[in-house]
């Protein structure tokens, strides 16, 4: 499975994909590109990756989750190019026997793709400025849980 994708994520698409007759719980995130970002208005974002080593590493985590809290079904796909705002920049999916496996196994998976996978994000903002970045304030805004 591709993904990375220069296309608008399909989330209907891939939710068609995450139901299992064995998992009891399915939980679906969508990370949205909002219209702010410190204060300043954002026109959209754009994503860059080492592709074929992104493609890897998300392939090699969605193993490693399914393996660790037993998932029947794990997608992840993040966008690459523009990306305009309220429209969706990454989406994973996890399925399992209960909530609690695959609610951890949807975090854990989007955490380090945020982290660990070379993707690189730049904001452009309405002045016309814009802003690279890659790392989110997750580990701050962490409550301690958070496994990196």
């Amino acid at each position: 499975m591709i993904h990375l994708s220069t296309e608008k994520i399909d989330v209907m698409a891939l939710w068609e994909q995450a139901h299992h007759p064995a998992a009891g719980g399915v939980v679906l995130f969508s990370g949205e590109v909002r219209n702010n970002h410190q204060g300043k208005e954002v026109s959209h974002l754009s994503y860059e990756a080492a592709e074929q080593m992104a493609n890897k590493m998300i392939a090699a985590l969605l193993d490693e989750a399914k393996q660790r809290w037993e998932l029947q079904v794990a997608i992840a796909v993040h966008r690459l190019g523009k990306v305009s705002v309220m429209e969706t920049a990454v989406v994973v999916i996890t399925a399992a026997a209960h909530r609690a496996e695959a609610y951890a196994a949807n975090q854990y998976i989007i955490d380090r793709i945020k982290h660990q996978v070379p993707l690189w994000k730049c904001e452009h903002f309405v002045d016309g400025e814009r802003a690279w970045g890659g790392h989110c304030a997750c580990q701050q805004k962490s409550t301690g849980n958070m496994e990196l």
